[in-house]
């Protein structure tokens, strides 16, 4: 079983690509024949990376079944450990102090 906050860092990558315009799929990887095309879900690769086609990309490619924990990390900033993307304690009080 994939450890809940594993998944939360993950989703919180694709909110961070959404929010400045990138696209992402998600679903299960698969091809149904040698000859078939590598989908993931219902989307033929070769269409959705066809979309961004001659366009500078990263591609990210992250496994939601990978079981392996997240490092703790220490924050450089309060010095708080947490496990993520980024310091909640830090980013609650960004928010805060931004109005949002």
């Amino acid at each position: 079983m994939v450890p809940a906050y594993r998944r939360a860092s993950i989703r919180e990558l694709t909110q961070a690509a959404a929010n400045i315009d990138g696209s992402f799929l998600q679903g299960v990887l698969h091809r149904d024949a040698e000859d078939s095309p590598w989908m993931v879900g219902t989307t033929p690769l070769d269409v959705w990376l066809g979309r961004h086609s001659g366009e500078d990309v990263t591609l990210i490619l992250v496994s939601m079944d990978d079981d392996r924990p997240l490092d703790k990390r220490t924050c450089r900033t309060c010095g708080r450990e947490y496990v993520g993307f980024e310091c909640p304690h830090c980013r609650e009080i960004r928010y805060r102090l931004r109005g949002q």
